[in-house]
């Protein structure tokens, strides 16, 4: 019988979930952004485990870590996407490398031609009545677990207990197995589904698309 336990993020947890961090992408649209792993776990891993330990959340399946939700309940003390994207850029020099560096590139083509074409892009989400957001990270061998309830359970016990409005996350549009398990949940699409500059997934565009859960 398989056995699953949530937990919160604790120290000795990094090097693991820096390994899950490579894992769970296998295979899906935003599986890397650039090419240069290490860069983009440190925008979706490395700095909710340094700046708010307190709202990272680890699956435990039969003994050995399988997922994890890293969220943020203020978005005053923490850093827009863009913010660290920005940051991450600059500080491992993207725009030298190969792969990072084309990406950038079809990133701005895609932003001029959808100014062209009167298109909307992708951009962070800033509502007050859904300020938290998360992101949530399961290696597929631990579907079916309960480990990705267990993780959004959790998460919501804390937004409860946080006296948070509600909260919000961006998946794709394309993922439809990402959207219906977040409605599962009690999410629920939110705005436009605006082009993501410079992700292709099997050759095609992705869009954006906002979720909102409300206590």
């Amino acid at each position: 019988m398989t056995e699953t336990e949530i937990r919160l993020f604790a120290e000795a947890d990094r090097t693991e979930l820096r390994q899950l961090f490579r894992r769970a992408g296998a295979g899906a649209a935003t599986a890397s952004l650039w090419g240069h792993e290490e860069s983009e776990a440190e925008i979706y891993l490395r700095a909710y485990m340094d700046l708010e330990p307190e709202s990272l959340f680890v699956a435990v399946v039969d003994g050995a870590p399988a997922g994890y939700l890293a969220g943020s309940l203020d978005p005053s003390r923490f850093p827009s996407e863009s913010e660290r994207i920005a940051r991450a850029i600059k500080k491992h020099r993207l725009a030298l490398r190969p792969r990072p560096a084309a990406f950038l590139a079809r990133s701005v083509l895609d932003l001029g031609r959808a100014a062209l074409r009167g298109e909307l892009t992708a951009s962070d989400f800033s509502d007050e009545r859904w300020p938290a957001h998360l992101h949530i990270n399961v290696v597929p061998e631990a579907r079916g677990t309960g480990a990705s309830d267990g993780l959004m359970n959790a998460w919501f016990r804390r937004l409860r207990a946080g006296g948070s409005p509600g909260c919000h996350l961006l998946t794709l549009a394309e993922n439809t197995r990402a959207v219906r398990f977040f409605e599962r949940m009690g999410f629920t699409k939110y705005g436009a589904t605006p082009l993501v500059p410079g992700i292709r997934h099997e050759g095609r565009r992705v869009h954006q698309q906002a979720m909102v859960w409300s206590p």
